[in-house]
């Protein structure tokens, strides 16, 4: 035991770049104690949901779904604005109610067995669904997995930190992200094999595993070492509006962090159209996605490690500067999309417009969450 203790300090020392693995920032003592398992928890937790949320994406996989079961082209554009205002929105009412939990793991992983359940549904409608009745039941279930996820996300910010250091956690998610970069690789190199079969099935199996990536999140976060945290301030529906309100009026960094997120979530809702663009060259066949997918999975293992040391350093630069890219991705994919069709007339040009968006992306999320994680200190979560 002391040896397994020993060896899994060292490794964690090695990815984060720490010769004492004892040295903590911003959480308590017994936190401290336990961070080097925890930061192994977190991180195959990390691993499960976010290779599910890749394989699943409503900016990739979910659109070629409606275009394989020949829904209407214009629920495509619904897509993401439900992921992400379903899983925001809910924060702002279930917030209070999480706050009267002393362990808030629990919240996290009942978030993560709905969002599995949800996938699993989305892999009956693949395999069942058709037309506008198919569509609109990918829509519910959809708006269901975003409520689910808005749960675990709340809860998985505060777990994160209570149990790991300032400093260390957007290695901690640089470093799942890589390794979730390179399964979400596989995946899209074994579909790039199927070519121009039928792809019905093959969303289904890619949903199902990315319910188990759910049940792996899930499983992860029950296994995290979590102590009790303040129960202050949990609160109904309402007057978590008022704080939150209040909140906005008197901290002017927290009102800058808002509209800035209201602001960059162009990043995600540029993505599927970036992807429709490249199916209109290859039609649903299964190689055009899987192209897409493994563009995906390098930028996410090029981007993660990236911007995860960077958020360390200043996650409000990391913010700016995926803005600003962002920008430069948008006109660059509406710039292809107006050349001649000579140029444009392969997915090639929109698979790198979408490489480099997926990273530019990489950098708008991580650098959210580390900056609203060390905004609010150890006394305030």
């Amino acid at each position: 035991m002391v040896e397994r203790s020993i060896s899994l300090s060292q490794l964690y020392e090695w990815l984060t770049g720490d010769e004492d693995s004892r040295m903590c920032r911003d959480i308590s003592d017994a936190a401290c104690h336990e961070q080097p398992r925890n930061f192994f928890r977190h991180l195959l937790a990390a691993l499960g949901n976010k290779l599910a949320d890749e394989l699943s994406s409503a900016r990739l996989v979910l659109p070629w779904l409606l275009g394989a079961i020949g829904a209407p082209v214009w629920m495509v554009g619904l897509l993401v604005p439900i992921r992400e205002s379903g899983s925001l929105l809910p924060q702002l009412f279930v917030a209070g109610f999480i706050r009267l939990k002393p362990r808030r793991k629990w919240t996290w992983v009942a978030g993560a067995c709905l969002q599995a359940l949800a996938a699993l549904a989305l892999a009956l409608l693949a395999l069942f669904g058709q037309g506008g009745v198919g569509g609109a039941l990918v829509l519910v279930t959809l708006a269901a997995l975003a409520l689910a996820r808005g749960l675990s996300s709340i809860a998985t910010k505060d777990v994160l930190g209570k149990t790991i250091a300032k400093g260390r956690r957007g290695n901690l998610m640089g470093w799942s992200g890589s390794v979730a970069g390179a399964v979400t690789l596989a995946a899209g190199g074994v579909l790039m094999l199927f070519e121009d079969r039928p792809g019905e099935l093959a969303l289904a199996i890619l949903l199902c595993v990315a319910a188990l990536g759910w049940a792996l999140n899930a499983l992860c976060a029950a296994r995290i070492s979590e102590e009790p945290g303040a129960v202050e301030g949990g609160e109904n529906a309402w007057s978590s509006i008022k704080l939150g309100v209040r909140l906005l009026r008197d901290d002017r960094n927290f009102l800058h962090f808002n509209l800035s997120r209201a602001l960059l979530l162009a990043s995600a809702l540029a993505l599927p159209y970036v992807a429709l663009l490249g199916q209109q060259q290859s039609g649903t066949e299964l190689g055009g996605l899987g192209l897409l997918i493994v563009v995906s999975g390098i930028a996410g293992m090029l981007a993660s490690p990236f911007w995860g040391k960077r958020a360390d350093l200043s996650s409000r630069r990391v913010l700016r500067d995926a803005g600003l890219a962002a920008a430069v991705c948008c006109l660059l994919g509406a710039a292809f999309a107006w050349l001649p069709s000579a140029w444009s007339a392969t997915i090639w040009p929109y698979a790198l417009v979408y490489a480099l968006l997926v990273i530019v992306h990489a950098g708008v999320r991580l650098g959210r969450k580390t900056y609203l994680v060390d905004m609010a200190g150890q006394d305030r979560r």
